[in-house]
């Protein structure tokens, strides 16, 4: 029982949070491409990728695996990313840390989510049981490489917010 729930029951729940997590998180990417703020989004991002990483600490374990460092590396560039967007607004250079520390905690769910695939999809399984194969270090390579063109093009294209945009929203947040 993990939170009252059966492991089978709190594994879904898991799964399905990061999920979100991973849609939401592309959604935001496309709008950081684009120049825009998905703040709904955003918010929708943070808080599932969080909680994917903390509830991913309430399985049963009884060492320290490649899991939990993940997680706690997760877990700091979401806390990065959460103070660049909202504490610090998004300014000078905390803009391109936010888009950097989003992507990043994105490229990192999505990493989880390809090694959970090897793990538990059977057809999946067997093109690299012990995930030292060929198959799986090309997604992973695939995966990384993806990432890392997508925040380039997410560094630019949120690099500088029209004025009109963000003057508008400096001033509801004024009054």
């Amino acid at each position: 029982m993990v939170l009252g729930m059966s492991l089978a029951t709190f594994t879904l729940v898991h799964v399905l949070i990061s999920l979100v997590g991973i849609v939401s998180g592309l959604l935001v990417l496309y709008g950081l491409i684009k120049g825009k703020r998905f703040d709904g989004g955003t918010a929708i991002f943070l808080a599932t990728t969080v909680l994917t990483s903390l509830t991913g600490f309430l399985f049963p374990f009884t060492h320290l695996l490649p899991s939990h460092i993940v997680g706690i590396i997760s877990l700091v560039v979401l806390a990065v990313a959460i103070v660049a967007r909202y504490p610090l607004h998004l300014e000078g250079a905390w803009r391109w840390i936010f888009v950097v520390t989003a992507v990043l905690a994105l490229y990192l769910n999505v990493f989880v989510l390809v090694v959970q695939s090897f793990l538990k999809i059977p057809a999946v399984h067997a093109l690299a049981p012990t995930q030292k194969e060929p198959p799986f270090l090309i997604v992973q390579l695939i995966v990384l490489a993806i990432s890392i063109v997508l925040g380039i093009f997410a560094v630019k294209g949120f690099r500088a917010a029209p004025a009109a945009t963000e003057a508008a929203w400096k001033s509801s947040k004024a009054s």
